[in-house]
Parts: C-alpha cells; structure tokens; sequence
C-alpha cells in the first residue's frame, strides 16, 4: 500500500459515526491519500478504520497509532489482515508503544522498556497463526518512532516508522539511522495563521497535551530543546520549530523541508483557529493541497 504524499492526522473520537464519514469522504475528494487515526481512551481504531473504510473508495487509512497493550499480538495481526483484505490493501497499521501515564494510571497495566518490548510484539505477530481469507498483498506495518534504537527496529523489524510531533531536523536524524527504503510517515501540526502571537496561543493547548508525555519530552531534550523550552505549553523557538504555522506558502515550505530531510509521506493535523477541538480547518487542508 503507497500511502501517497500527503495525509491527514485527527482525532474523530467526537464525531457520530456518519459525520466522520463524511469528513472521510471530503478529505478523499479533495485529494489526500491518507487518514491517519489515534487510539487514546475513544474509539477502537481498528472498527473507526473499518467504518470509514467501508464509506470510501480509494482513501487509504492508518493507525497513528494502535497501542500494543490494548491487545494480544495475534488479535492485532487479525485485525490488520482483515481490514487489509476487505478493503483491498487501503489499510497500513501503525504501532506504538504509547506512555506509562496512560497505560499504567489509566489503563492499570505494567508499562515496560520500550524498544525490547516492541521487539518481542512483532515478533509474535509475525509468529502468530491467520486462516482468514488473505488480502492480495501482504499489509504493510509502521511504528512509532522517535529514538535512534525505536528507529533502527523499525526498519530491521517493520515498514518503517511514523515519527510524530517532530521538527524536519529529527526526520533527517531518522531517515540516516533507517537508511534508504523503509517508510517515513511524518505527522505535521498546522496553524493557518499569519499573526504569530495568535498561532503561537493557538498552538500552545495542543503543546501541552504532549508536554507532559516522557517519551516526547525524551525526544525533544535529545534534540536540543531545554527543559526551559518545555514549560508553559512551550517556548516561541519550541513552537515555531514543530507547528507549521503562517500563510499557506510558509506551511508548504516547512512540508518540503520534511521531504528534503527525507520523509516519504506527511501527514497533516491542522489546529482549528476557531478553537474548536473535533472539527477539522478545512480551509488549511484545502488551502495545503492545492
């Protein structure tokens, strides 16, 4: 499955089933190749994928990301091959680890060393019995990677990786340590905003759901970020470096700059300026991919 240059990245878990529907039908005609779903505390990512699959015709979907300690390694591989056959290959499952807050405090399970316990889950997928009718070609697997180690097994052990809220120097750092040929699917945060006071205050309630995740804060201290830079829904260097935010030409050229690094694939989560959190700025998307 080629999931095209540019996608989409948004949380549906607010929306009636037919009114994500139809944003999946307009996303599809106005030209992405891609939607892009989470999995938190809403609904099940692989039935939204099946829902919405079911209601296009060539969007592809994909997991950003299904958390593996929701369910067994066999339950996962069912669930990938299924949807890849009903839908004819639009499916691309993508992987993560997710973070000890949400998995031990919300969740009640034991959170474990990352890269190992990734390791060992595709592992078991790979090892595990499917006697279901098999799609044409076999599905294609990404995972959530930020570290050097995270990134090196997904191009040993999967199709690749799908760095999220990351800046295009970590996308170079990731394409170098993956090398030539694994998948680079990038998630891009966008504030179609010109003002830079009102993008940066735009941005920052998104920031702060994330500022406080270890595996991100991990990733943006590796990348030079200071715990400074961190505080208070982010500095203005910490925002302007992974929001896209400006007239359309300005967000463009920071997507270009993910693809000079060396992604395959971008997939865009625009901030609505209205502030209105579960419905999508199609004004940016249809202003991106003109």
């Amino acid at each position: 499955m080629n999931p095209g240059k540019l996608g989409v990245w948004y949380f549906f878990d607010g929306l009636p089933a037919a009114k994500a529907a139809e944003a999946a039908q307009r996303i599809e005609r106005i030209g992405y190749s891609t939607l892009w779903i989470p999995e938190t505390v809403g609904k099940h990512p692989f039935v939204t994928a099946s829902w919405l699959l079911a209601n296009t015709k060539t969007l592809n979907l994909a997991t950003g990301i299904a958390n593996i300690y929701h369910r067994e390694p066999g339950v996962t591989l069912a669930g990938q091959m299924a949807l890849a056959e009903q839908s004819g290959g639009r499916f691309l499952l993508g992987l993560g680890v997710s973070h000890k807050p949400l998995v031990e405090g919300v969740r009640g399970l034991k959170y474990a060393a990352p890269v190992p316990t990734m390791r060992a889950y595709l592992e078991k997928m790979a090892a595990s019995p499917y006697q279901g009718a098999q799609p044409a070609e076999k599905p294609q697997t990404v995972i959530a990677a930020l570290g050097p180690k995270m990134l090196e097994l997904a191009a040993m052990k999967a199709n690749g990786a799908h760095p999220y809220f990351s800046p295009p120097e970590h996308t170079a750092m990731a394409r170098k340590v993956m090398g030539k040929g694994p998948l680079l699917c990038v998630e891009q945060k966008v504030v179609l905003c010109e003002d830079a006071a009102t993008a940066r205050k735009l941005a920052r309630p998104v920031a702060s759901i994330y500022l406080g995740l270890p595996n991100y804060r991990n990733n943006w201290l590796r990348s030079g970020f200071t715990e400074d830079d961190l505080g208070n829904g982010g500095s203005d260097k910490f925002i302007d470096a992974t929001f896209a935010w400006g007239n359309v030409d300005r967000i463009k050229a920071r997507i270009q700059e993910h693809f000079d690094a060396g992604a395959d694939h971008i997939c865009i989560q625009p901030v609505n300026p209205n502030g209105t959190f579960g419905d999508l700025h199609w004004e940016a998307l249809e202003a991106i991919i003109r």
